[in-house]
């Protein structure tokens, strides 16, 4: 199970760049991100290389985030290959409530990294199926 680090910013000029730089000074990587944004605030999700230490930065500075457990699913990168994830969530009766991409690092692939209520069955699920869950 991965964990994702949430972060309520407000939607100004420089935002980004003070995320950038809380997570470079404390020498931890994005692994995959997602922003979200709204008037007067947005939503930065992403996968870090060290959450608790991110969350832990971030609070300090005054950020409110939260850290959460997300999926997240090895594929190989080949067209229909999301699609396929995704009908099987669906025939599994699993809603997605969002997605963004990584990859591995190692092996080169794409991850696909979801949040789902009750990510835990969800994960055996899909391993039952035959995904590669990171």
């Amino acid at each position: 199970m991965l964990k994702q680090l949430s972060i309520y910013a407000e939607n100004k000029k420089g935002t980004m760049q003070d995320i950038t730089t809380i997570l470079a000074q404390k020498k931890i990587n994005i692994l995959g991100s997602v922003t979200n944004d709204s008037a007067e605030y947005g939503i930065v999700r992403m996968v870090v290389s060290d959450p608790e230490a991110a969350y832990n930065a971030f609070s300090e500075k005054g950020y409110l985030c939260r850290v959460t457990d997300v999926l997240g699913v090895e594929m190989t990168d080949e067209v229909g290959n999301l699609n396929k994830l995704l009908i099987t969530l669906n025939e599994s009766n699993i809603n997605v409530d969002y997605l963004y991409l990584s990859f591995n690092r190692s092996s080169g692939r794409p991850i696909m990294v979801f949040h789902a209520e009750e990510p835990y069955e969800v994960e055996a699920c899909l391993k039952g199926k035959g995904f590669i869950i990171c």
